[in-house]
């Protein structure tokens, strides 16, 4: 019987020599303790600059101010007055910029920029954003080398006629003229939905908005189409706003917002993060009015975004007080938006979806940790 047992334990003997080559380890035996194992030092995590990051920041602060591609002809939105100042909702959006940047909302260049030459413009760095209602679409975001940061208002494409027309919907337009603004998404939709409905139009094409509304207003088309908001916002300086009614049609999806470059991705956090903080301090309660009692707030994340505490403004490049700048110096998101768009205002859109998510909008930003 001993001698029958060799042949076993040799082969026991040389699995375990096997296994031991092989980086292999026997299991304990039942009651020994576990042989512990050493364990790899965790991976060190290098960042990298990419190339570009910071230049922008750096060009603009070298320069003084911020260049700041807007619309000049929608009231409410983009618009100089006779005497030259510019006033609106991406108007402002500059201004908080600025702020975030200098400490100062007035350092900044509005350059005009039609529809069609807006891209060629952030593209060649004759500005620094463009803050001039633009739609968020594919290739956009994909082909014209610049990056959408958060939508700043959402909108939808619409349809106005004169009252007395009698026209209803999109049907009543059947074999009638359209009067619309070439190089942009409008153009697109018009197509796009009036194919899917079967109705037949012509449309008469304008270089910019001055142009697509004063042939509309001189009866050279039955309709006229752009963003609702640009509906509203050109219907109130018509000869006669009354006689002209924006029909319930919405054509589209519409977000809009600023967009800028390419391969500088500190001076696109910047610029999100200046949209974020518009709608955080909204939802916060902090207003120009309150902003410098809220320094000592209660709520951590308030501090956090007014750069009582942590380093946030650090990690953007920016002054601790960067969020505080905008603030103090533009408002909140509430704010920008009743100052050009509000009840009191002769432009006056309801918030609808511009509303907070707390609204039942869809407003909604990050936290500020």
């Amino acid at each position: 019987m001993t001698k029958k047992l060799y042949p076993i334990l040799g082969l026991l003997l040389a699995t375990a020599v096997l296994l031991a080559a092989c980086g292999g380890s026997p299991a304990p035996a039942t009651g020994d303790a576990p042989v512990e194992q050493p364990t790899a030092a965790p991976a060190e995590v290098i960042f990298t600059t990419p190339s570009g990051y910071g230049v922008t920041l750096e060009a603009v602060q070298s320069r003084g101010n911020l260049i700041c591609g807007v619309n000049s002809q929608v009231p409410g939105f983009g618009y100089v007055d006779a005497d030259g100042n510019f006033s609106g909702v991406d108007v402002d959006y500059c201004r908080a910029l600025a702020a975030a940047i200098f400490g100062d909302a007035d350092a900044v260049e509005f350059r005009p920029v039609t529809a069609a030459e807006r891209f060629t413009a952030l593209q060649s760095g004759e500005i620094d954003v463009l803050s001039r209602n633009t739609t968020w679409s594919t290739l956009r975001d994909t082909e014209l080398g610049g990056n959408f940061v958060h939508t700043t208002f959402y909108d939808g494409q619409g349809l106005m006629v004169r009252e007395d027309s009698g026209i209803t919907d999109i049907a009543g337009l059947d074999g009638g003229t359209i009067c619309v603004q070439t190089g942009t998404t409008t153009e697109l939709n018009l197509a796009d939905v009036f194919a899917a409905a079967g109705v037949s139009y012509t449309p008469a094409v304008f270089e910019d908005a001055d142009g697509t509304f004063a042939a509309y207003a001189e009866g050279r088309c039955d309709a006229v189409t752009t963003d609702k908001s640009g509906l509203v916002s050109r219907r109130t300086v018509l000869a006669d706003p009354e006689a002209h009614v924006i029909l319930d049609v919405t054509m589209s999806k519409e977000p809009l917002g600023p967009m800028v470059r390419h391969g500088d991705d500190q001076w696109f956090d910047i610029a999100q993060w200046t949209v974020f903080a518009l709608i955080s301090a909204e939802e916060f309660g902090v207003t120009s009015a309150n902003v410098d009692s809220m320094m000592t707030s209660s709520n951590p994340e308030v501090l956090r975004m007014l750069g009582a505490e942590g380093e946030l403004g650090a990690a953007l490049g920016l002054s601790a007080d960067w969020a505080y700048n905008i603030i103090s110096q533009v408002g909140n998101y509430e704010e920008v938006y009743n100052r050009s768009l509000g009840p009191d205002t002769p432009t006056y859109i309801p918030r609808g979806l511009n509303s907070l998510y707390t609204e039942g909008g869809l407003l909604y930003a990050p936290p500020f940790r």
